[in-house]
């Protein structure tokens, strides 16, 4: 046995729990993981709560977590490339990753490189192949301005620093408490709220009166009719409101278009030599799990909350 969050029926943190639980039986392509960090979240929330029932169902009783980090406990008869003990990051598509174990088919898994920590390996995949897949959605070339709304957060985090590795200039909607943050890395903070519209006009004069190009929206609410207001082209905005897209005719890729090998190997190699930062704001064990996500909904915090499931028991298959 192992011990797995859960929870039985939607509702705020209190529905989770952490509960005795068995891996998912390990199949021929198959490998289980230790888990050593579990990123969590914004969208597990919306999950837990009901909020996207129509899109992503729960099934109860219900796991959850994506982002995996660990070491490989059992390896799977067909499985040929790695070994019991390799290090490697992944994730999981079956909400199963917020445990000591998960069982993840081989080819969902990347090698770790040795200078990344387990921290930010288990943080990056959700947010690191959403940012991934917006920054390719909209193209952005050296010199152009980008506009990125909800630029603190866990994806929005990492599309500044890609966005500033292809010299795109960088206006960061967020709140002034990360300016030290967002100024390191390059961009321009403009402060969220009303009138946004007005100070990004402002901070565009302030950088010499071009266009904006481009813009990226991991916050949702206005901000894609905000771009459109800005003389931004629809195929050059991109959000994760799938309903805003559909609507008024903007890109909407996310972690389905940037998930594969080849793109985690890319963002762990960007993180492990020092090229991107996954900033991480807090970190759990599995017993406060329900914390983490109060963290998570209510602080707004720089980057990524990451749940450390710590010394598991070895699990008896006997």
């Amino acid at each position: 046995m192992m011990k797995a969050v859960r929870f039985h029926h939607y509702g705020d943190i209190d529905v989770l729990d952490l509960e005795d639980a068995e891996p998912r039986p390990l199949g021929p392509d198959d490998v289980l993981v230790r888990v050593l960090a579990a990123g969590i979240n914004p969208g597990e929330a919306k999950i837990r709560t009901g909020a996207l029932h129509e899109r992503f169902p729960a099934t109860f009783p219900s796991g959850q977590g994506s982002d995996l980090a660990g070491t490989l406990a059992e390896i799977g008869a067909a499985v040929t490339e790695w070994a019991v003990g390799d290090p490697v990051l992944g994730w999981s598509w079956e909400r199963s990753s917020h445990a000591e174990y998960v069982t993840v088919p081989a080819d969902q898994l990347v090698r770790k490189p040795d200078a990344l920590p387990w921290t930010p390996a288990g943080a990056l995949y959700v947010a690191g192949t959403t940012a991934w897949a917006a920054v390719a959605a909209v193209d952005p070339q050296a010199g152009e301005t980008v506009v990125v709304a909800g630029a603190t957060g866990g994806v929005g985090t990492l599309a500044v620093q890609l966005l500033r590795l292809r010299r795109a200039n960088v206006l960061a909607i967020a709140s002034p408490r990360h300016r030290d943050w967002l100024e390191s890395q390059g961009a321009t903070l403009v402060d969220y709220g009303d009138d946004v519209a007005e100070r990004l006009r402002q901070a565009v004069e302030a950088d010499g009166g071009g266009p904006v190009h481009a813009f990226l929206d991991f916050h949702g609410g206005d901000y894609p009719r905000t771009a459109l207001a800005l003389g931004v082209p629809p195929r050059r905005i991109n959000t994760l409101d799938y309903a805003a897209a559909a609507a008024l005719g903007t890109s909407s890729d996310g972690n389905a278009q940037g998930t594969s090998q080849a793109v985690l190997t890319e963002l762990a190699e960007l993180a492990a030599t020092g090229r991107i930062e996954v900033p991480i704001s807090g970190t759990y064990p599995l017993t406060e799990v329900r914390q983490a996500f109060a963290h998570l909904e209510h602080e707004h915090p720089l980057g990524k909350i990451v749940l450390l499931p710590g010394a598991a028991p070895q699990l008896d298959r006997s």
